[in-house]
């Protein structure tokens, strides 16, 4: 009987795996090589899974598949275009993996089927499935880290767009002149990530204090370290620091606004909020549900917005699911 899935969440410096039955039973992780433009990668992920099911006595009778979270878009559940942190380009990620594993455990390819999927899209799946959106089958996630992601799941299922960009939260245009610091790494410019994100908040907050002689703690910290990280600015808000509170408030503004211009897009049970930003806990959600309500369509403003709960179980746990949900 098949009742072991495993799934994978593919990222620039670590790949990180997950056993489930029905629920996470054993998780673990090998280290992302990127060397020769990422060609060991499927590989080395198929030598890791092939050893822990040895390991773990699981015959290929009892698995359902892998799920595989990839940081780039993915067409049909295989085909990746472009992974720049890994050094691809046109993988049908996938199949070769299926391939390989075939090869190490002895058995056809359709015996062991794999489908593969944009990482936050995945994320957002597994948050759905186990996390902040458990009660939800359609919901919209946005990761704030370094960067902007997002995942978009309509009725139990990844929206993956034309192309495999669905989701891309992190490049809707929606920043004014006025608070743009230089051109986003996409290329454009006035992307939410310019600000929404760790690296973004950095990058305001010292424009920010550039055009205001108003007193604050971050000049002390800035002149102290060198630097400023988004954690000092929230920490700062956090403590009644009037700059802070300021700059924390244009943030959220951004972030409230394009999940407003989303939602009134796809229209979710809910919005969840994930990555490390997300770290600054209530105070940053109830900042940009505010914000969202404000700037939000009177048919969506009571959208729940939440915190996402997983942390980095949430690719592993929405790669899963992505071969369970096929089973029901």
């Amino acid at each position: 009987m098949k009742h072991w899935t495993i799934g994978v969440d593919v990222g620039g410096t670590e790949i990180k795996f997950g056993l489930f039955n029905e629920v996470l039973k054993e998780k673990w992780s090998i280290p992302t090589n990127v060397s020769d433009n990422g060609v060991h990668i499927l590989s080395e992920i198929a030598d890791a899974i092939a050893e822990k099911c040895r390991v773990m006595d699981i015959s290929v009778s009892s698995l359902v598949g892998i799920g595989m979270g990839l940081p780039g878009p993915v067409l049909d559940g295989n085909i990746v275009k472009e992974c720049v942190n890994l050094g691809w380009s046109e993988v049908a990620a996938a199949g070769e993996l299926s391939g390989l594993l075939a090869e190490r455990m002895g058995c056809s390819p359709a015996e062991i089927p794999v489908k593969a999927a944009n990482d936050a899209n995945v994320a957002a799946l597994g948050e759905m499935w186990r996390g902040g959106g458990r009660s939800c089958t359609s919901l919209v996630m946005v990761t704030l880290g370094t960067g902007i992601g997002g995942g978009i799941v309509i009725n139990g299922k990844i929206l993956n767009g034309a192309f495999g960009c669905a989701g891309e939260i992190g490049h809707i245009i929606c920043v004014e002149d006025e608070d743009i610091t230089e051109k986003c790494s996409c290329g454009n410019r006035g992307c939410l990530e310019q600000i929404g994100s760790a690296t973004g908040i950095v990058k305001y907050t010292k424009l920010w204090l550039s055009r205001s002689d108003m007193p604050s703690v971050l000049r002390q910290i800035l002149q102290e370290k060198g630097s400023i990280s988004a954690k000092d600015v929230f920490d700062a808000g956090k403590a009644g620091d009037e700059a802070a509170e300021q700059i924390i408030d244009r943030v959220t503004g951004y972030l409230g606004r394009a999940l407003a211009g989303i939602c009134a897009v796809v229209n979710p049970e809910c919005v969840l909020i994930g990555g490390g930003v997300s770290a600054a806990g209530e105070y940053l959600r109830e900042k940009v549900a505010r914000n969202f309500k404000e700037q939000a369509f009177s048919g969506i403003k009571n959208t729940p917005v939440r915190l996402a709960v997983l942390g980095n179980e949430a690719g592993i746990t929405g790669a899963a699911y992505m071969m369970i949900s096929e089973r029901k």
